[in-house]
């Protein structure tokens, strides 16, 4: 099968311009990338110009890339204790909704934050009230956020789908909420896919307790760290401790056809290793 017909991909640097992820990733092979849309390390955006926009719209257009995903800022903690904070994520999710509407980028990846409270209960419903907020505050846009699956390490909160289920439970349009499963951090959190028998079960458990149809997006990377260490440390695709034919299952599950999966995998300026790990990943195609 022509790995074409998939949604495959990395996250690549718009730098000198948003068209440049599409010209860059045009060049090694893929079919969907992620970027983001401001500096993730910045509380501040620059304006995005409607030229801007306008070429990076028609440049992806005209290129083999048919999904683009942006992946939100880090800074964002809408489950912090400081109100300042919250307040502040929240308007920051609101600017990259917008943005993302502007590019006509459909997914908008976010980690949930971290648990600051005492009651981890009331982080997961503070965080799908804010998100809940933010997609009635953008009614115009057609971006869903997509709640990405969590290590675990330290307070980070969103590592278990049953937290993942509550946060959604509290967002009343449900067709712009979805998942993006990250394999490292989903595999250093506990959950074991590495053969057909385990894969089965914890899709199972991420259907029944979420629900497959919310799965909108993949990262993957293989990890550093073993099963269930709660800790985040991205490998190559074959060069950590998930097994290829976990990844094998994965590209080639026919309920995920569709979705976007995208490499988090160690970065090379010239993008020698992202292209490696590309064709990596498309040879596991059946």
């Amino acid at each position: 099968m022509n790995n074409h017909t998939h949604l495959l991909g990395a996250h690549l640097s718009v730098s000198g311009g948003f068209f440049n992820a599409i010209e860059n990733g045009s060049k090694i092979g893929c079919t969907a990338i992620q970027i983001f849309t401001k500096s993730n390390r910045q509380w501040a955006s620059k304006k995005i110009s409607q030229s801007e926009a306008e070429l990076f719209i028609k440049t992806k257009r005209n290129s083999p890339i048919k999904m683009v995903i942006a992946h939100a800022s880090y800074l964002i903690n809408l489950g912090s204790s400081t109100v300042g904070v919250q307040e502040r994520s929240y308007h920051a999710l609101v600017d990259e909704i917008n943005r993302c509407h502007e590019l006509e980028i459909p997914y908008l990846v976010l980690h949930p934050g971290t648990s600051e409270k005492d009651s981890q209960e009331a982080t997961l419903e503070l965080i799908g009230d804010y998100i809940d907020k933010s997609l009635k505050e953008t009614p115009g846009s057609l971006t869903t956020v997509l709640i990405e699956t969590m290590a675990g390490q330290g307070r980070s909160i969103g590592h278990t789908f049953e937290q993942i289920a509550k946060i959604i439970s509290r967002i009343e349009d449900k067709n712009r909420i979805g998942v993006c499963f990250d394999t490292c951090h989903t595999f250093a959190a506990g959950y074991d896919f590495t053969s057909a028998e385990k894969y089965e079960k914890t899709f199972a458990h991420f259907d029944a307790t979420i629900g497959l149809k919310f799965l909108k997006a993949f990262h993957i990377n293989d990890s550093k760290k073993e099963l269930n260490s709660h800790v985040d440390r991205h490998e190559n695709i074959g060069d950590g401790l998930i097994n290829i034919q976990a990844f094998m299952m994965i590209v080639n599950d026919a309920r995920f056809l569709n979705v976007p999966k995208i490499l988090e995998t160690p970065h090379s300026e010239d993008l020698e290793n992202d292209k490696r790990n590309l064709e990596k990943l498309a040879s596991l195609l059946k």
